[in-house]
């Protein structure tokens, strides 16, 4: 493969050229209530030619090998016509940050292989955690249980004189059930994924029934109080905000492209408590999120985005490195071979800080537990998330369970106002995925310590 794409890439003509090639394994089980909604499995192969000419970009998607020299030729005679349209400047140029050649082989190294298991036995297993969810409680109107796996095999060389094979194995399964009493409907979920082994799916009937009887509990349980309260995150709940409300403003095609978020998002500005740290790795070893190149031949590493309450860097692809004066970052990521890489996040996560959790909890009198989420949206600096779940906090104790725990407000004001971190960091590896620009899912890691924010304005009914 390696010579093949490089003899192919002598065809090309143009300031840069690269070539990508996936072959991909998958399987897809899933039941909803007491039938299967689908089963199957599949393998395809294919890829992407890309080429910049004067700054213009062309791009060819394939799914045979059998041509690839005219694919290249092709994407190039697009970025030409990109390149050396009349309406661009004459001055544009093709500007890709400079990065170290690499020549590598990453195989996946697999506890339990997926692959090695039959699409039965997968059956069973999650058929085993349906009926646990429909037989939990009277209450439960419906269940959801999904099973995944895919072994992804991409290759990739450049004009630069780069090449990498890597397996990017996942292996997933996620869990939901509904609950209903009259007009009132409540949810509940989790899910669990791994890139080592097959074992992350199976032993889950705790979980499994934990997730039904929660379903069940929020039927009875009060609306949260609405207005500023003292809100503890659980790691889910707060690697989500990390990675949705700050995460994306850190992404840099987003920031060259929106003047007002690029002068929010200066380097330099104080951007936190003094002790906050948050970090974007996709050199962490084996999660869902990682990868030892990204999909431009660029090795990834750990990227501070704050450091003791400081900005000090942005997520970058070699093109918005180089037109922002930055170093590559290896965060240029695509969801398969159809697409063309954009700058995403790998594992995001706030490191740990000083406190145990039971010192977090102490220091509130009254105040909301918001665990997991459920979804959510952000817009620009501001955002509004939805928890799986929240329970009070009374004198320092996890109280009763309350439901529809709504966190709404500022990410800069908010990252200001977090007045305690436990050091009880957890990555979160789970069945879903990033979506951004028509992309998704894309496997990403996230992850948070337990978090105090002060005065976090949360929806619900007032007193």
């Amino acid at each position: 493969m390696k010579d093949r794409l490089f003899e192919a890439l002598k065809k090309g003509r143009a300031d840069y050229v690269e070539i990508r090639v996936e072959m991909e394994e998958t399987t897809h089980l899933a039941y909803r209530g007491r039938e299967v909604e689908s089963a199957g499995s599949s393998t395809f192969g294919g890829g992407i030619a890309r080429a910049c000419t004067k700054g213009g970009w062309g791009m060819l998607a394939f799914d045979s090998l059998k041509h690839l020299e005219e694919q290249v030729e092709e994407a190039c005679r697009c970025a030409a016509f990109v390149g050396h349209d009349v309406k661009r400047s004459a001055k544009e140029k093709t500007e890709l940050a400079e990065v170290e050649i690499v020549d590598a082989e990453r195989p996946a190294k697999l506890k339990r292989d997926p692959r090695g298991v039959s699409l039965d036995e997968k059956l069973r297993l999650i058929q085993g955690y349906n009926d646990i969810i429909l037989g939990a409680d009277p209450s439960i109107e419906s269940s959801r249980v999904t099973y995944g796996d895919s072994f992804r095999t991409v290759y990739f060389a450049n004009t630069r004189g780069t090449y990498y094979m890597e397996e990017r194995p996942r292996v997933y399964c996620a869990f939901h059930a509904t609950a209903r009493d009259g007009s009132l409907v409540q949810r509940a979920g989790d899910s669990f994924a791994s890139a080592v082994t097959y074992d992350v799916v199976v032993g889950l009937e705790e979980k499994v029934r934990e997730v039904a009887e929660r379903a069940a509990s929020l039927l009875k349980a009060p609306k949260v109080e609405g207005g500023p309260q003292t809100v503890i995150l659980n790691h889910q709940m707060g690697g989500v905000f990390i990675h949705e409300a700050f995460g994306h403003l850190s992404e840099a095609d987003f920031l060259y492209e929106n003047p007002r978020m690029r002068n929010l998002m200066v380097v330099g500005r104080e951007m936190g408590v003094k002790n906050l740290n948050v970090v974007d790795d996709g050199s962490i070893d084996r999660t869902i999120g990682s990868l030892s190149y990204d999909d431009e031949g660029t090795p990834t590493s750990k990227t501070y985005l704050i450091k003791q309450g400081v900005l000090t860097g942005h997520l970058h692809s070699l093109e918005t490195a180089a037109k922002m004066g930055a170093k590559p970052t290896g965060n240029a990521r695509s969801v398969g071979r159809r697409f063309s890489p954009i700058v995403r996040m790998t594992n995001t996560y706030i490191e740990n800080g000083d406190m145990s959790v039971e010192e977090l909890f102490a220091g509130v009198d009254n105040g909301i537990y918001a665990c997991d989420a459920f979804g959510g949206q952000t817009e620009f600096e501001m955002f509004t998330f939805s928890a799986g779940y929240g329970y009070r906090i009374e004198n320092g104790k996890i109280g009763e369970l309350v439901r529809d725990v709504i966190l709404t407000g500022n990410v800069f004001q908010t990252l200001k106002a977090i007045d305690g971190m436990a050091n009880d960091l957890k990555i979160c590896e789970g069945a879903g995925g990033c979506g951004k620009s028509g992309q998704a899912p894309l496997p990403v890691g996230f992850g948070s310590p337990h978090i105090r924010i002060r005065d976090v304005v949360i929806g619900g009914e007032r007193k």
